[in-house]
């Protein structure tokens, strides 16, 4: 086993270094050991303390593993709200983690404009249930982004690309088409002219999509993978925020003003991002990647005469192609199940989602309520979830934390279903909030670490894209009939019929688990790839 530079001739495969430890030691030491090397500092400092770590661990688990003083403290800050505060001192300290903060506002602020909150706006001017259902299709577009996120990724923006680059035009560009959207939206009454709302929620819909594929490109490129636990975290957080100025805050201006004015609110806040697209860092790599391919053309002398022919392909089309066949080369057959488990995962929050404000409409809550109870107390209860779900990965991995979820999101619609039987009481609408928020916010974590687990870094975008919107695709294709069913049905049977597709996820999950038991590490090592979180998990 190779030697780590450093005093003492420190190695990762030893066994016991010498006493108590701050926690970026630990970090660092759980680093180390996966064969991430820290600064020559910070083992210069290890070098004086002494604790135990396995060897070959490939993860830190501090309840086992360390015999320190400090060993307390670090347990106590992985409890969520010391993990919380922790977060925010991280934001503090990385300029990086708070523009991801700004960002994940942006990006969950429009969605709930184009989707619950909406749906609450149409029921309550008289829109039937079943148009509330098939008007969703207009917000398809979250589900199919992939189509069009390879020339985002490719291809520079008109104007704004040789001014400000290509990500950063892009995202400008896509926010600037929401704020218009919405401002749509808050001229139109969907009483008096149906289609207008159709249009406006359908353009609303596009760029807001648009403008997450750029943000999740981001994301994924600007910090070290090590790292992306916790860019995840603050990204949740920063969407959750969003989420609440659209459910909550939209609702409220809604009950006190009207609609319009809600609307327009919500394209001022979206100010807040293009402020900062326009001061984010820049992601590594985009400068040093051309050095080197004009590198190779200088110095590629297997054939310094020939003249490359051009290719008779596309490059847009060549985007695709190159994007789907590293995925589909580093995965093999086993991207087949993986694939219906992303699509059947959130199935049924999609199909229940549609249907709760209606559901709470139509129970004779105000909109104040519903806003008090559904979003501010929801989003209290599903801001913790995140954290929740960032530690359980963590603690246990992450293919039994996604299987948790899968099954937890899928039974949590029961509870909606007893609302719907009970009638208008506030204590089973607390409690059916309760219940979805914390379910939904763990799945939906579980989720979105496995499928970052899944990308390369050099085509980030596109593949998240894809795996993003497979998620969506099947879900909202079968929201769109979900007003039809509940008209069949009833609100009872159409949540609890919801829950049973917790079933083939459950089963879905364990099939990929067990692949990625059975998965030599060394096939990763050898396509110089970082083994990824759903394969450590697997080793538990």
């Amino acid at each position: 086993m190779s030697d780590v530079m450093g005093p003492q001739g420190y190695s990762r495969g030893t066994n016991q270094i010498q006493a108590s430890l701050t926690l970026d030691e630990v970090k660092a030491i759980a680093g180390l050991s996966a064969g991430v090397v820290p600064p020559a500092s910070t083992i210069h400092t290890l070098s004086r303390r002494s604790f135990r770590i396995p060897a070959q661990s490939g993860r830190y688990r501090p309840s086992k593993h360390l015999v320190c003083p400090a060993g307390r403290s670090i347990i106590a800050s992985m409890i969520p709200g010391q993990k919380f505060l922790t977060l925010l001192r991280d934001i503090a300290a990385d300029k990086r983690l708070a523009f991801m903060l700004l960002l994940g506002f942006s990006s969950g602020l429009p969605f709930l404009l184009v989707f619950s909150t909406q749906s609450a706006r149409l029921r309550e001017v008289g829109i039937s249930r079943t148009d509330i259902g098939l008007m969703f299709y207009a917000t398809l577009f979250y589900s199919i982004k992939f189509l069009w996120a390879p020339l985002l990724e490719r291809f520079d923006p008109p104007v704004l690309g040789r001014i400000l680059g290509r990500w950063r035009g892009w995202l400008l560009i896509t926010q600037m088409g929401v704020i218009v959207g919405l401002f749509g939206l808050a001229t139109s009454n969907p009483a008096s002219s149906l289609g207008l709302t159709i249009l406006w929620t359908t353009v609303t819909a596009f760029f807001a999509a648009s403008q997450d594929v750029v943000i999740d490109g981001w994301r994924i490129n600007v910090i070290p993978r090590d790292r992306q636990g916790i860019m995840l975290a603050v990204s949740q957080l920063g969407y959750r925020i969003g989420i609440l100025c659209a459910g909550a805050g939209a609702l409220y201006l809604a009950e006190y003003l009207n609609w319009a004015a809600a609307y327009v609110a919500m394209a001022a806040l979206m100010v807040i991002g293009m402020v900062a697209a326009l001061f984010a860092p820049d992601p590594p790599g985009g400068a040093e990647k051309a050095a080197a391919e004009k590198l190779v053309e200088v110095f590629d002398d297997a054939k310094p005469t020939e003249k490359r022919s051009p290719s008779r392909i596309p490059d847009w089309l060549i985007a695709y192609k190159e994007a789907l066949s590293d995925l589909f080369l580093r995965r093999g057959w086993i991207l087949v199940p993986i694939m219906l488990l992303i699509a059947l995962y959130r199935l049924p929050d999609f199909l229940a989602g549609v249907m709760s404000n209606p559901l709470y409409i139509d129970l004779g809550f105000s909109k104040a309520e519903i806003a008090n109870i559904s979003k501010i107390y929801g989003f209290a209860i599903g801001l913790t979830a995140p954290f929740v779900g960032g530690f359980c990965i963590w603690r246990f991995g992450l293919m039994p934390s996604l299987f948790f979820g899968g099954i937890a999101a899928a039974t949590s619609h029961l509870s909606m279903a007893l609302l719907a039987a009970k009638g208008a009481d506030s204590s089973y609408l607390a409690l059916a909030v309760s219940v979805e928020s914390f379910a939904g916010g763990f799945a939906g974590t579980a989720l979105m670490a496995y499928m970052s687990s899944l990308t390369s870094s050099a085509y980030a975008a596109s593949q998240y894209a894809l795996l993003s919107s497979l998620y969506a695709l099947p879900g909202k294709l079968m929201a769109g009939m979900s007003g039809k069913m509940v008209d069949l049905f009833g609100y009872p049977v159409f949540f609890s019929a919801t829950s049973t597709i917790g079933l083939p996820v459950a089963i879905l999950c364990l099939i990929v688990w067990r692949s990625a038991d059975k998965k030599d590490p060394a096939r990763s090592s050898e396509a110089g790839e970082e083994p990824s979180l759903a394969n450590e998990s697997g080793r538990r």
